[in-house]
């Protein structure tokens, strides 16, 4: 394998990639760092596209980059996963899906070794990570919401509709009772 070497980048391009990831952590759902070390170029695209699918990206930071985003994007800086070579997988939509693509992935190519992650101000652990793909899609989320909040509301139209049957049935008793005295 060539070894890659990197230009160092300029202080505009620097502030431009702070900038840039800021934004991406701000409207991340979860972040998943990993440790890439000895992935080559075909594998991490690979990884790329699985994780698009998704609506994720994934992305080789500098630790000193990394950090300062996080900070401007108020979030919390897991310094223990932003140690060594680390790259963030950034979901901004379904987490199951990406999550279990990069475990599948992690399972094939022992290379790249998850580190853990962050949901918000809450930092996860690598043994945390995985039982993220056991997580309902959104639209079955959604779904959950929609059928928990209509049970109630038709427990209440079917009581009122009892009611309402109670009511009809005593008045209908109550005009037959008073038809069959002013015929007699």
């Amino acid at each position: 394998m060539e070894e890659v070497r990197l230009l160092p980048l300029s202080r505009k391009k620097k502030e431009e990639l702070i900038e840039e990831l800021t934004e991406q952590f701000r409207n991340s759902s979860v972040i998943v760092y990993t440790d890439y070390r000895g992935l080559a170029m075909p594998g991490l695209n690979a990884l790329r596209k699985a994780l698009r699918a998704h609506d994720a990206e994934y992305h080789v930071v500098k630790n000193t980059l990394a950090e300062l985003a996080l900070r401007r994007a108020g979030m919390p800086v897991p310094e223990e996963l932003l140690a060594g070579p680390t790259a963030a997988s950034i979901i901004t939509g379904d987490i199951a899906g990406a999550v279990r693509a990069m475990t599948d992935f992690a399972a094939t190519n022992r290379e790249l070794t998850i580190k853990g992650g962050q949901a918000g101000q809450r930092i996860l652990s690598a043994e945390e990570i995985p039982a993220l793909a056991t997580l309902p899609s959104r639209e079955v989320l959604l779904a959950q919401v929609m059928g928990g909040m209509k049970a109630p509301i038709s427990g209440l139209v079917t009581v009122l509709g009892g009611t309402i049957r109670g009511l009809v049935t005593v008045l209908q008793a109550h005009a037959k009772k008073m038809e069959e005295a002013s015929a007699a």
